[in-house]
C-alpha cells in the first residue's frame, strides 16, 4: 500500500506544478464561511483550515447520514457511520481521542452531559434538515471554548437566500431493509419575516448490530425508528437588527446487541432531544454585536430484558440538560485591523437511574442531579493588509471553571497569499478539554486536558484545480482516561500521560470541464499515545497506534454531469489496518484493511422533480470498523424530491 499511497501522491503533486504554469485564474472555490471568526468572510481571508460540505453536495448525499457524509472529509473517522442505523456515531479529528471535537449547531455548542464525552448524538439530525457544514480543523478552543481540542464541525441549519412567501420541499425514499425515509419543509420570507418548518422520519428494520462470528446462530435484524422536527423564524426588524429564534425536537428508538459477537432479542435504546433558542445581531458599517442563548434537553435510556420481563435485566435511564449564553461583539478599527471579543456562559447538570438484576442479585442506583458551570472571556485581533496579502489573528480565552478554577488558550495565525493561485498559512494554537460531568461525579479530582496544535501549509487554486496540503503536530498532556482495575475495585478515571500525533491532510478538487469533477483526500495519521497497558491493567506502555483510527485513508469521488439533467458519480474509500480493543484482560486486535465502492445518480425530470438513486458498498465487501459488529453490506436508496 505504500507504493500505491507514493504514486497517488506523485501523480497528484504533478497535477499541481503542470495547472499552476496556467494563467487563467478565478476566485470563485473562495467561498464565504462563518465558523473562522463568527462573522462572514472568504476564506482567503483567514489563516484557519476549513472545508465546506456545501447544500449542493449534501443534494448529492440525500441517501446517506450526516455521519457518512463526515466520514468522507480529510482528516475525519466517524465510527459507526458505516454500522447499523442507530449505532453509537464516535467522531474523531486529526487522531484525537472521541469528544476533542466541538459540535456546533449553527455556531453554537451543542453536547449532551449526561453522555461520558459530553458528546452530541449525530443520530439525531436528519441529512435533509442540513443546509451547509463547515468543518474547521485544528485546536480552536480560543474561540470556541472546551472540547474544540482538533477542530470544530458547525451544522448550519438556517436557509439563506429565500425570496418567496411559500416554499414548500418533500423528499421520499426507500431501499434494502426495508428502509423508508421521508422529509418535508415549508419556508418563505414574508416582508421582514422569514421562517423554516421541516419534519423527517426514518425507518429501517436493519442488520444484526453484532457480528455472528460462527454463521450459525441466525442474530436477529436491529431497526431504527426516527422522528425530526425543527422551526425557524428571523425578523429583520431594521436594516441593522435581526432578532430570531428556533427549537429542533429529535427522538428515535433503536435495536442494540448484548456485545461484540454476542446477540440479544430484546435490547433496545430510545434517545430525546430538545434545543432551542433565541438571539438577535445587530449591524453597522464598523461594529457587529451578537447575543445567542440555547437551552438543550437529552433524555436517553438503555433497556436489556427489562421491558420483556426477564428474570436477568438491566434498565439505565440519563437525563441532561445544558445551557449556553453568549455575547460577542467585532469592532473594525481601520488600517486592516478589526477585534473580537466576547464571553459566554456553560451549564451542564445530569442525573441517572440504574436498575438491574443478575446471578449476583439486584442492584438499584439513583444519581442525584449534579451540574457545573463555567464562564469564559476572550478575544482575537486580526490584521489583512490593504493587497490582502498578509493575514494574522492573534488571540486568547480565559476560562473560569465552577470545578477546577481558571484556565486559558492562544491562538496564533499567520497566513500570507502569494498572489492569486498560491497561499500558505500557519498556526499555533492550544486547547483544553475540561472533565465531562460524568467524569467528574466519579472523580472530582481530575485535572482540565491541555494541548497544543501546530500546523502549516500551502493551497493552490486556479479555474480548474483546487489542492491544499496541511501538515500539523498535536501534543495533549494530562489527557483523560479511563483506567481499568483487574479487579474492577478501582477502576476510573484518571489523567493519562501524554498523546502526540503528528499528520499530513491532503486534498484536491479537479474540474477540467464543467461535465467532469473529480474529488478526493487523502490523511495520514503517526500517533504516540502512552497510557496505561490495555491488556494487563499494570504498567505504562507506548502504543504506535490510535485505536479505530487508520494511519492511511484515502476518499476519492467522480462526478460526471452528461446531460443538464443527469449526474452520475462513483466514489471510492480506502482505510488501512488498524487495532481495536481486544477486550478485558486481551491484547489489542488488528483490523483488516478495506476498500468499498459506492455510486449515486440524480435525473432532474423540471425544476420541480428530481429522481434520485444512492448504492453503498457495490461488491458487498465484508469489513470492520469496529472488532465484533457488522458493518453495511450492499445497500440501495432510491426516490425522489420535489421543489413547489
Amino acid at each position: 500500500m505504500g507504493k500505491k499511497i507514493t504514486l497517488l501522491s506523485t501523480a497528484l503533486l504533478t497535477a499541481t506544478a503542470l495547472l499552476a504554469q496556467q494563467d487563467t485564474v478565478t476566485n470563485n472555490l473562495d467561498e464565504v464561511v462563518v465558523t473562522a471568526n463568527k462573522l462572514y468572510q472568504k476564506q482567503s481571508t483567514t489563516g484557519k483550515v476549513i472545508t465546506v460540505i456545501s447544500k449542493e453536495q449534501l443534494e448529492k448525499s440525500t441517501g446517506k447520514t450526516v455521519a457518512q457524509v463526515l466520514n468522507e472529509q480529510a482528516g475525519i473517522v466517524v465510527n459507526g457511520a458505516l454500522n447499523t442505523a442507530g449505532s453509537v456515531q464516535t467522531v474523531y479529528m486529526r487522531g484525537a481521542n472521541s469528544g476533542r471535537v466541538l459540535l456546533l449547531l449553527d455556531g453554537i455548542p451543542i453536547g449532551d452531559p449526561s453522555e461520558i464525552n459530553n458528546n452530541f448524538d449525530l443520530n439525531l439530525f436528519s441529512i435533509n434538515d442540513v443546509e451547509r457544514i463547515e468543518v474547521c480543523k485544528g485546536a480552536q478552543s480560543t474561540l470556541y471554548g472546551s472540547d474544540a481540542v482538533a477542530g470544530v464541525i458547525n451544522i448550519i441549519s438556517l436557509k439563506s437566500g429565500i425570496t418567496k412567501p411559500i416554499n414548500v420541499k418533500a423528499t421520499v425514499a426507500g431501499g434494502k431493509f426495508n428502509t423508508y425515509k421521508g422529509n418535508v419543509q415549508v419556508y418563505g420570507k414574508a416582508d421582514k419575516l422569514t421562517y423554516t418548518a421541516r419534519y423527517s422520519k426514518i425507518k429501517t428494520d436493519g442488520f444484526s448490530t453484532a457480528y455472528d462470528s460462527s454463521g450459525k446462530k441466525e442474530f436477529d435484524k436491529d431497526g431504527y425508528d426516527g422522528n425530526m422536527a425543527n422551526a425557524s423564524v428571523q425578523y429583520q426588524a431594521t436594516s441593522q437588527l435581526l432578532v430570531k429564534a428556533f427549537t429542533m425536537y429529535s427522538q428515535y428508538r433503536a435495536d442494540l446487541d448484548a456485545a461484540a459477537f454476542g446477540d440479544k432479542k430484546n435490547e433496545f435504546t430510545k434517545s430525546k432531544n430538545l434545543t432551542s433558542g433565541a438571539g438577535f445581531s445587530y449591524k453597522n458599517d464598523a461594529v457587529t454585536l451578537v447575543g445567542n442563548y440555547q437551552y438543550t434537553k437529552t433524555h436517553r435510556l438503555y433497556d436489556d430484558n427489562y421491558s420483556a420481563g426477564s428474570h436477568f435485566f438491566s434498565y439505565n435511564d440519563y437525563k441532561g440538560i445544558s445551557q449556553f449564553a453568549e455575547l460577542y461583539t467585532t469592532v473594525k478599527l481601520g488600517s486592516g485591523f478589526s477585534l473580537l471579543s466576547g464571553a459566554d456562559y456553560r451549564y451542564g447538570s445530569y442525573n441517572n437511574y440504574i436498575n438491574l438484576v443478575s446471578s449476583f442479585g439486584p442492584y438499584t442506583s439513583t444519581s442525584p442531579d449534579t451540574s457545573v458551570s463555567q464562564t469564559s472571556m476572550y478575544a482575537s485581533l486580526s490584521f489583512i493588509d490593504k493587497k490582502n496579502k498578509f493575514i494574522l489573528e492573534v488571540g486568547g480565552r480565559l476560562n473560569t471553571h465552577s470545578r477546577y478554577n481558571t484556565n486559558y488558550t492562544y491562538t496564533f495565525n499567520p497566513a500570507f497569499n502569494i498572489n492569486k493561485q498560491w497561499r500558505v498559512f500557519a498556526s499555533i494554537a492550544s486547547g483544553f478539554k475540561a472533565p465531562s460531568l460524568y467524569q467528574l461525579s466519579l472523580n472530582g479530582l481530575l485535572l482540565p486536558e491541555k494541548s497544543v496544535n501546530y500546523e502549516g501549509g500551502v493551497q493552490f487554486q486556479n479555474k480548474i484545480f483546487n489542492t491544499r496540503a496541511v501538515y500539523f503536530i498535536r501534543h495533549i498532556n494530562n489527557g483523560i482516561d479511563y483506567n481499568t482495575d483487574i479487579n474492577y475495585v478501582n477502576s476510573n478515571f484518571f489523567n493519562y500521560v501524554s498523546q502526540k500525533v503528528n499528520g499530513l491532510e491532503y486534498e484536491i478538487n479537479i474540474k477540467p470541464t464543467d461535465k467532469i469533477s473529480i474529488n478526493a483526500n487523502y490523511t495520514l495519521l503517526l500517533p504516540t499515545e502512552v497510557t496505561q497497558n490495555r491488556a494487563t491493567f499494570k504498567d505504562t506502555v507506548s502504543y504506535n497506534y490510535l485505536l479505530r483510527r487508520p494511519k492511511n485513508t484515502i476518499n476519492v469521488t467522480i462526478g460526471v454531469q452528461p446531460l443538464k439533467q443527469l449526474y452520475l458519480s462513483l466514489s471510492g474509500k480506502y482505510v488501512s489496518s488498524r487495532y481495536d480493543a481486544g477486550g478485558y484482560g486481551i491484547a489489542d486486535v488488528k483490523l483488516d484493511s478495506y476498500f468499498i465502492l459506492g455510486a449515486n445518480a440524480s435525473y432532474e425530470i423540471n425544476k420541480y422533480v428530481k429522481f434520485f438513486a444512492d448504492a453503498q458498498n457495490l461488491t458487498n465487501k465484508k469489513f470492520f470498523d469496529a472488532s465484533g459488529y457488522n458493518s453495511i453490506p450492499f445497500v440501495v436508496n432510491g426516490g425522489f424530491t420535489l421543489n413547489l
